[in-house]
């Protein structure tokens, strides 16, 4: 009843703005208050783990015809007779699927420096986000976005000296993304507006034989750390932060990228495992005697052990194979409309190969499959987009300190744009050509250029002067 009334109180005060985060956390008494206030979730993101989580969903194995309560193995006299299942690991690929869409084209930065100091700027971002491989983070944050609808990265700074940014710093940039994938809890609190004001992550860890709970809260002046090691919460880390601003990028969205599409994953996986116990017990071939007396079969021996086999049987009789004759096509047709709508409502490409050689399509067709997807990446991009502009402010805070106060104006004044191109099919020359036309017909890359891009020649220096040497005696020494 205490920490309610504490969460009530502190919810008014920063509603009404009379007290600050930090002043919120200082007025309640207890550490176990301070972090049931700091885990109080303002928007509605769905679980992860749990009867009720999005795993179930995601992982196949826990799809329910794995689950032996509700589709039972057959017990027989002879023992245990287990039944056909078959998963289909469909959600698992739309989240595969969406963020090649949405990465295949790397996210690019780009940049608008207006003076030689913000070109300088320009190329120690680019270099820092180069270090941390900027390109994997974004597929790994992707995958934990579109599968489980959360994602955050905290950057930090270890002290290192080196010249890997093109500049002599003590400071070395990280970053590392949390996730309920990786068994983390993300608690955002936003004041009425909008605005971020604490993050906070909740994990566990092995301490010996004992697993310790931490909880972590990230504030844009100071950055505390509470711990279960001693048997109940308590800080054992309590630093300022000079960034000013908090280290951490959220991102959420309200249903992971299959959306409500699992039951129609559910019925294919249910379509196929029946299907597959029909086949296991009728498609065993049965040899039929047709006779007015008793045949004695079963005596016949191994084909190891004769080479040939004679049967008698009365005049008249008849004897041949009988096989089952099953409806294959309705089961296909089924399946197939299954999972086509699947991929239909998720305004998702299916690149299986299967389908991509059902159809002789020309490179121009072929670029049509893609639209559907790229409106989608669309819809998707505005979330990506503020995600990652935000990053970039965070990572031009950090900037500001290793550089000195000489830089932070121009860092500051920076603009950058942060650009999600969908991918899709590209012909180079068409792209060429149309880039030429709108040049007005100039070259739009220089020899040397090309040559390296072609990337054939050890020395591009060395080939490009003996083709301005071929050119040379082409002049000077034409032809007959």
């Amino acid at each position: 009843y205490e920490i309610a009334q504490c969460l009530v109180g502190s919810e008014m005060c920063i509603r009404d703005r009379k007290m600050t985060i930090e002043e919120i956390l200082a007025s309640l008494r207890t550490e176990a208050q301070k972090i049931a206030f700091l885990k109080e979730k303002t928007i509605n993101v769905p679980l992860w783990r749990g009867r009720f989580g999005l795993i179930q969903e995601f992982d196949p194995t826990k799809h329910p015809v794995m689950n032996k309560a509700k589709y039972p193995d057959i017990v027989t006299d002879s023992g245990i007779q287990e039944v056909t299942r078959v998963t289909c690991d469909l959600q698992r690929l739309a989240v595969k699927r969406m963020t090649e869409l949405v990465t295949g084209i790397p996210v690019k930065r780009v940049y608008s420096p207006e003076n030689e100091r913000q070109k300088e700027v320009a190329n120690y971002l680019e270099k820092i986000f180069d270090k941390n491989r900027i390109d994997s983070v974004n597929i790994e944050r992707c995958n934990m976005l579109f599968a489980g609808c959360e994602v955050m990265t905290l950057w930090y700074a270890v002290e290192q000296k080196h010249t890997t940014y093109g500049f002599s710093s003590n400071l070395k940039f990280r970053c590392r993304n949390f996730s309920p994938m990786l068994g983390d809890d993300l608690y955002p609190l936003f004041d009425e507006y909008g605005d971020m004001i604490a993050m906070s992550v909740a994990y566990t860890r092995k301490s010996g034989k004992k697993t310790v709970q931490y909880f972590d809260c990230y504030m844009a002046t100071r950055h505390i750390k509470w711990s279960t090691e001693s048997g109940e919460w308590a800080v054992i880390e309590d630093e300022q932060i000079t960034l000013l601003k908090i280290p951490c990028i959220y991102m959420w969205r309200p249903t992971p990228i299959w959306e409500d599409t699992s039951k129609t994953v559910y019925e294919i996986e249910w379509s196929l495992s029946r299907n597959g116990n029909y086949l296991r017990e009728n498609s065993k071939p049965i040899f039929v005697v047709l006779a007015d007396d008793i045949i004695q079969f079963g005596d016949e021996k191994s084909s190891n052990e004769e080479a040939k086999s004679v049967m008698q049987y009365p005049k008249g009789s008849t004897a041949q194979y009988v096989t089952w004759q099953q409806a294959t096509e309705s089961l296909k047709y089924h399946v197939d409309t299954l999972r086509n709508l699947f991929f239909t409502q998720l305004q998702l490409p299916d690149w299986s190969y299967e389908k991509m050689s059902q159809q002789a399509l020309s490179g121009e067709s072929r670029k049509q499959m893609f639209i559907d997807a790229q409106l989608k990446v669309k819809d998707e991009s505005g979330r990506l987009i503020e995600f990652f502009d935000r990053e970039i402010n965070v990572v031009k805070a950090f900037l500001k300190i290793a550089l000195g106060e000489a830089y932070a104006a121009d860092i500051d004044a920076l603009p950058v744009e942060t650009v999600v191109t969908p991918f899709a099919i590209t012909d180079k020359q068409d792209l060429a050509n149309y880039l030429m036309s709108v040049n007005g017909g100039e070259p739009i890359m220089s020899q040397r250029e090309s040559i390296e891009r072609l990337g054939e020649s050890d020395d591009v220096d060395t080939t490009l002067k003996e083709i301005q040497e071929q050119k040379t005696v082409d002049v000077f020494e034409p032809t007959e």
